[in-house]
């Protein structure tokens, strides 16, 4: 596009999904307070990511995307922190393992606290107020005080956010991603469990390879890669006016970063071409993710594409694909074949949650885990029958022990969501249904790279 760019230039264009504040001289007073503080991430991390998701483009690295569907200030817990990172690690192992490539970890964590609503109200025993939209905004009690929109909760979000990332590179660099440890991930309540014991024999021949690695000298010492790992931070850029506030040019290239996480992404429900978040963030250079659900049409998605990402550089624009279980064969096909024939770089990720939502028998929101797998599922089908890379998924997971989606090897059923469902949003997958699912995945990764073999070898 032609047109000029800020990071205030959103501010001329209609904005969905944005609340609104009683006291806007009070959210200007914080957006402005927001703007002395340091940057979460650094220019050059958001770089590097890009590199790294630039490889899951030519196929040769996979995405893995995860973490909370709203992180809340209630749960704010450093053992809540660790936990989530260590099934993203136990998944990356799995995955890893199976595809014999890099995975890239990025989670939705350490920003991801404003929430998207179907309706601007929400109506109980004849009393409406306003939706909760995430701790950031309002609080999920019932009352008129609590479902007030409050622009001090925009602090306590970056207070949260700089004090989980600090606590994720002291994990992801001071030793205890170290794979030596694979064996101590596993978290005790999934101990006996079929995804447990099948990590379990994976760790005994990860640890069999690393005594193999050191007895011809290949150590953590020679090589950091072996206790260290790269893990990346991503929510939706949905409350503008905060993006802006941690917007801010890089010394070393001169370009505008969203210094708020290492990546973005624009939601279903926010997408618009002429609209304000496509216009904030086609600015800032951090690699971005692309909502596309069941009203994605070809002619949007290219027009999304060419704004987002004019240079078409591998690794700017992931397509974080929702349409639900029994939609993809018929939606995603047509988006691959248009992005193909105009030759357009970019990551195909699943995310195989937000399509297959329903109520249960006993009011409980959910997402049956058979859906979710047919979604993944389907999801390499149809790029292997186009012969294009699935290269990602993109789940709402947690490391604590949760009954709030249906299924899995638990086999957790309606009467038991009541026991452990915590969500302040949307149903999230828990570690033994995370890990059976990366699981599931690596048989498919496991295929594709046999089959790579053969062709290579014929």
């Amino acid at each position: 596009m032609a047109q000029s760019w800020s990071p205030q230039s959103w501010r001329e264009k209609p904005a969905r999904q944005m609340p609104d504040y009683a006291d806007q001289k009070a959210l200007e007073a914080v957006e402005t307070r927001l703007k002395t503080h340091p940057p979460l991430v650094f220019a050059g991390e958001a770089r590097n990511l890009s590199a790294q998701l630039a490889q899951v483009c030519e196929g040769k690295a996979f995405l893995l995307q995860g973490g909370d569907c709203a992180e809340s200030f209630a749960e704010f817990h450093p053992d809540n922190i660790r936990d989530t990172f260590r099934v993203l690690l136990q998944m990356a192992v799995v995955l890893t393992y199976a595809a014999a490539m890099p995975v890239v970890k990025v989670g939705r964590i350490a920003g991801q606290f404003a929430k998207p609503r179907s309706d601007d109200t929400e109506t109980r025993d004849g009393v409406t107020l306003p939706s909760y939209r995430g701790d950031i905004v309002n609080a999920m009690e019932f009352s008129p005080e609590a479902r007030a929109n409050d622009p001090q909760r925009l602090m306590q979000a970056y207070a949260q956010a700089a004090a989980t990332l600090n606590l994720l590179r002291a994990f992801a660099s001071g030793g205890y991603a170290d794979l030596h440890n694979v064996h101590r991930w596993t978290l005790g309540f999934i101990a006996g469990s079929p995804s447990s014991e099948r990590y379990r024999a994976l760790a005994g021949r990860i640890s069999e390879t690393l005594e193999f690695m050191e007895a011809c000298g290949i150590t953590p010492a020679s090589v950091p890669q072996l206790r260290t790992t790269d893990f990346y931070t991503s929510h939706e850029a949905l409350l503008l006016g905060y993006e802006q506030a941690l917007t801010r040019i890089d010394s070393t290239s001169g370009d505008w970063y969203d210094t708020s996480a290492h990546m973005l992404w624009i939601g279903d429900r926010t997408r618009q071409p002429d609209g304000a978040h496509v216009e904030f963030c086609r600015g800032v250079k951090n690699p971005l993710g692309l909502k596309c659900g069941p009203s994605m049409e070809e002619d949007d998605l290219l027009r999304l594409a060419a704004t987002l990402n004019p240079e078409n550089k591998p690794g700017r624009l992931t397509l974080i694909c929702r349409f639900g279980a029994d939609k993809v064969g018929e939606k995603l096909p047509r988006l691959i074949r248009a992005v193909e024939r105009e030759g357009i770089k970019v990551v195909w990720s699943s995310d195989p949650m937000h399509g297959n939502t329903i109520k249960s028998g006993s009011g409980f929101k959910t997402r049956p885990f058979d859906r979710i797998l047919k979604e993944v599922k389907a999801f390499f089908d149809v790029h292997r029958a186009e012969g294009t890379y699935a290269g990602g998924v993109h789940f709402e997971m947690t490391g604590q022990n949760v009954t709030e989606c249906l299924g899995g090897a638990q086999a957790i059923t309606e009467e038991d969501l009541s026991s452990r469902y915590h969500t302040h949003c949307d149903p999230r997958l828990n570690a033994s249904q995370s890990i059976e699912l990366a699981f599931l995945m690596a048989e498919s990764l496991r295929t594709e790279r046999m089959k790579t073999r053969f062709a290579q070898s014929a």
